[in-house]
């Protein structure tokens, strides 16, 4: 089995994890790395796909509005459309080489959905997906967004699980530019606060289920 070093990062500026990420990307292509799947939060921000103009007409506030809540846009160079991060949401960005045996873009969507459909699972949550639609759900609202970049088969960005997210904030946007659905939450589905540790360590046991991979964790990621 392959090693996977999960990093626990905590809060990370978005402009940050991005910069982070594109220079584990080019590690792990040189093999001076091993796959890594970072856990996260962002501070509120707003990113965008590279699809279209990545979301920016699913903005319904102004610039202005957006600046007095504090909430930052990026674009990203992931697939999808605009989403939101922020405090109470668990960021993963898996940057794992998919060769030899694991070169399907669809499979590996397929095995994050499944990841956060274990996870949920664990806490009495029967969340699945939805035909033509990425991403996990429990009845029409979005429990969990997903968008990736895959280049030469080495993937970086991921998923966004709403554990104790303020939903509100996705009012200011068009959620993945889906009008017709919403958004949930751990805790708006259970009815109280969830670990965050807790969830992310669950995450972690069913992504290196998912993917055949041993955990590892460094002692600055058990810090951070």
């Amino acid at each position: 089995m392959r090693t996977i070093d999960v990093r626990r990062l905590g809060r990370v500026p978005y402009a940050d994890g991005l910069a982070l990420q594109r220079s584990l990307v080019e590690d792990r292509r040189a093999g001076r790395v091993d796959d890594l799947l970072l856990l996260l939060e962002h501070p509120h921000v707003l990113t965008l796909g590279v699809r279209g103009d990545g979301g920016r007409s699913h903005i319904l506030v102004t610039d202005a509005a957006l600046e007095s809540r504090g909430v930052e846009v990026h674009e990203t160079g992931r697939g999808g459309d605009i989403t939101y991060h922020g405090p109470g949401q668990i960021v993963g960005y898996p940057i794992i080489d998919l060769k030899p045996d694991r070169c399907d873009v669809h499979r590996y969507v397929r095995d994050i959905e499944e990841v956060l459909i274990r996870t949920a699972a664990d806490y009495g949550v029967d969340a699945g997906r939805v035909e033509g639609l990425t991403g996990v759900w429990v009845g029409r609202d979005k429990l969990a967004a997903i968008g990736v970049r895959i280049a030469r088969w080495v993937t970086s960005h991921g998923f966004a699980l709403n554990v104790t997210t303020d939903l509100d904030y996705f009012n200011l946007i068009v959620p993945c530019g889906i009008a017709d659905r919403s958004v949930t939450s751990l805790a708006r589905l259970l009815g109280h606060p969830v670990d965050r540790t807790d969830v992310e360590a669950r995450i972690a046991v069913h992504f290196c289920e998912v993917f055949a991979r041993t955990p590892t964790l460094t002692p600055s990621t058990a810090a951070a």
